[in-house]
């Protein structure tokens, strides 16, 4: 279990638990950002970048900026393999040597490692699994998404969780957003409406909005003016860079912006994948409750695969750091919201962990 003594917490204040707790999103496109951060905060805008900045420096950010949504501009899985222990490692570096992989966890099963392949196309897609099968000899599991219940790794870490959002309101709870410039609230962030997930997307960008994915998937630069910088890096105007960010933000390739917490550091370790056998006639129905717990920080649908003897529809994640907690919620979702089979696959190792990398996605 992971307790809130380590030296992260003991290094903050409340104005740094309110930065890290309430601007994980809703961080306002415009020129001057941290003046408004700051004006919020009772800070001027400088302390507001500074703060921002050592959080970065310190690990507990990993990044400040756009949260990008891969699947919206390309074509995106969730893969896996059964990687003998002699060859774990050698497996493991032929999967993470492609730019296209930008996460791959070893998880607690016999399919013992996970990953996710972004590509600017499903042919380009399936033709590097077909790639890693080649040069590994081990068969891959090719599951992506088809149906999107509920995906938000945004939750308040400053306090005593044992599971992400222990703490929180129940969802029915109404909250005033007056305070919260632009973001949302729990009610509107835990809508868990089936959203169907096209294998064949493709980006339909103009040369700004690409320019633009390409300067900011690393995160915006800590600076007063970071639109301004990335005008300046990519030849355009500011004004055109802001109503650029809008744009993708309105058509879904941006998901938020904000700070990216690193939910490892704060001890969010203990993390499991559970994955359901669903009866097809019920998915929806079900998938949208389970999405809508509050505890329940990723739920969708990927495809059977019973020639893999693969028989799991549905995906959740809960997120904690206490895994007996986190075990406990997995068997309140079995017992009273998914009644079905299940495997609980815990990570045990973060093999590679980066944002999807857009160069292939928007074919520069």
């Amino acid at each position: 279990m992971s307790t809130l003594s380590g030296d992260w917490r003991e290094g903050i204040d409340d104005v740094d638990a309110a930065i890290i707790d309430g601007y994980q999103s809703g961080v306002p496109v415009e020129e001057r950002p941290f003046r408004s951060i700051g004006a919020a905060l009772g800070i001027g805008e400088g302390e507001a970048l500074e703060r921002v900045t050592r959080l970065h420096e310190s690990g507990i950010v990993r990044r400040f900026g756009a949260v990008l949504n891969p699947p919206v501009i390309g074509s995106s899985t969730l893969a896996a393999v059964q990687a003998p222990a002699d060859r774990f490692d050698e497996i493991a570096s032929v999967v993470n040597e492609y730019r296209q992989v930008n996460h791959n966890y070893a998880r607690d099963h016999e399919w013992n490692m996970w990953f996710v392949v972004t590509a600017g196309s499903r042919a380009r897609r399936d033709e590097i699994l077909e790639e890693i099968e080649a040069r590994t000899g081990c068969p891959v599991l090719n599951l992506p998404m088809l149906t999107d219940y509920y995906i938000d790794l945004e939750f308040p870490v400053v306090n005593g969780d044992r599971f992400a959002r222990e703490s929180a309101e129940p969802r029915s709870a109404k909250r005033a957003t007056s305070d919260t410039v632009g973001r949302k609230s729990l009610e509107e962030r835990l809508d868990s409406s089936a959203t169907r997930i096209s294998e064949e997307a493709t980006s339909d960008l103009s040369a700004l909005e690409a320019e633009l994915l390409l300067a900011i998937q690393d995160g915006f630069p800590l600076s007063a003016t970071p639109y301004r910088d990335i005008a300046a890096e990519i030849g355009y105007a500011v004004g055109d860079v802001l109503e650029g960010v809008e744009r993708l933000v309105e058509t879904g390739c941006i998901k938020r912006i904000g700070c990216v917490i690193n939910h490892v550091v704060t001890g969010f370790d203990a993390n499991c994948m559970v994955v359901w056998d669903v009866p097809d006639d019920r998915l929806d129905e079900w998938g949208e409750r389970a999405g809508g717990l509050p505890y329940v920080t990723l739920c969708y649908h990927r495809p059977r695969r019973p020639d893999r003897e693969w028989p799991y529809n549905l995906f959740t994640m809960i997120h904690g750091r206490d895994s007996d907690a986190v075990d406990a919620k997995i068997d309140e979702l079995a017992a009273e919201y998914l009644p079905v089979e299940h495997e609980r696959l815990y990570s045990t190792e973060t093999l590679k962990q980066t944002g999807a990398r857009y160069e292939d996605l928007v074919g520069r």
